[in-house]
C-alpha cells in the first residue's frame, strides 16, 4: 500500500491534471455541473456493478472515475467562486467530527445501533426540520424505501423484533389478495407497493440489504435465461417455440450450472 505521502502526491496530481484539462481541453473546458450529473449517476451505477461482481480492479477503476468527478465539480465550483476542493474536503470533515461524539467528544455509546440514533438527533439539531430531510427524491424507489426505514428507526419508530415484519408481511399479502378480489387497479398497486415496503423492511431486520439481494437474483435470471436461448440455439430451436415443459427442463440444468 501507498504511504500517506505518495497517497498526497497522488491526489495533488490529479487536481494538476483538472488544471489543465479544464484549460486545454474542449470536451472537458465546455461541462457543467448539469451535463456532469448524468455521467456521475453512470459512475456510480458501474461501481456498484463492480462491488457486487466482487471485481477489485473494477471497483478501483470506478472509484477513480467518481474522483475525477469530484474534482471535476470542485474545479467547477472554483471557477464560480462558491467553493474549490478544499472547502468540499473540510466541509465533510467537520460533518464526521460534529456527528461522531462518540470519538470526537465525551458521548459514550453501547453499539452501532445508538450510533445511528444519535447521527439522526444530531441532525434535527443542525437544522434539518425531518429525519426524512435527507432521503433524495430522485432515488429509485426499492433504494429509497430502505432509506427511509433506517431513518426512521434511528429516531426509535420501529419493530422490536423480525417475527413482527413477518406477520406485518402476512397482513399486506393478505390486504393485496382482497384487493386483487377487484377491479380497482390503484388499490392494488397500492397493496402490492405496501407489501413490498414491508419486505424491504424485513430485509433490514435479517441484515440483508434488498437493493443488493434483487441486483443478485437479476444477475442470476439473466445468467440462466441465456443458457436457456444458447441450449435453444444448440438445438436448432426458439425459445417461443418450445414448450414450457422444455424450458422447465433447461432450466433447471442451468440452476446447476
Amino acid at each position: 500500500m501507498n504511504s500517506r505521502e505518495e497517497q498526497l502526491s497522488a491526489l495533488d496530481r490529479l487536481l494538476t491534471i483538472m488544471d489543465e484539462l479544464r484549460e486545454k481541453c474542449p470536451w472537458d473546458r465546455k461541462q457543467t455541473m448539469i451535463s456532469l450529473r448524468h455521467l456521475t449517476i453512470e459512475e456510480t451505477y458501474e461501481l456498484g456493478d463492480a462491488i457486487l461482481n466482487n471485481e477489485m480492479d473494477e471497483v478501483k477503476r470506478e472509484l477513480g472515475d467518481l474522483l475525477l468527478h469530484i474534482f471535476f465539480y470542485s474545479k467547477i465550483g472554483s471557477e464560480s467562486g462558491d467553493f474549490d476542493i478544499a472547502d468540499v474536503a473540510s466541509g465533510i470533515s467537520e460533518k464526521l467530527i460534529n456527528r461522531h461524539p462518540h470519538i470526537y467528544g465525551d458521548v459514550e455509546v453501547a453499539d452501532e445501533e445508538e450510533v445511528k440514533q444519535n447521527w439522526e438527533k444530531i441532525k434535527l439539531k443542525e437544522g434539518k426540520k425531518s429525519v426524512l430531510e435527507g432521503v433524495p427524491a430522485g432515488l429509485p424507489s426499492l433504494v429509497k424505501a430502505s432509506r427511509i426505514q433506517d431513518k426512521v428507526a434511528g429516531v426509535g419508530f420501529d419493530w422490536e423484533q423480525a417475527d413482527d415484519v413477518l406477520d406485518k408481511i402476512s397482513e399486506e399479502i393478505d390486504e393485496l389478495k382482497q384487493a386483487l378480489n377487484t377491479t380497482d387497479k390503484s388499490a392494488i398497486e397500492e397493496e402490492f407497493g405496501d407489501v413490498l415496503f414491508s419486505l424491504v423492511n424485513y430485509g433490514r431486520f435479517i441484515d440483508v440489504n434488498p437493493e443488493n439481494a434483487l441486483e443478485r437474483t437479476n444477475i442470476k435470471f439473466i445468467k440462466r435465461f441465456r443458457f436457456l436461448e444458447d441450449k435453444a440455439k444448440q438445438a436448432g430451436q426458439q425459445l417461443q417455440d418450445m414448450t414450457i415443459e422444455q424450458m422447465e427442463l433447461l432450466w433447471q440444468q442451468a440452476k446447476s450450472v
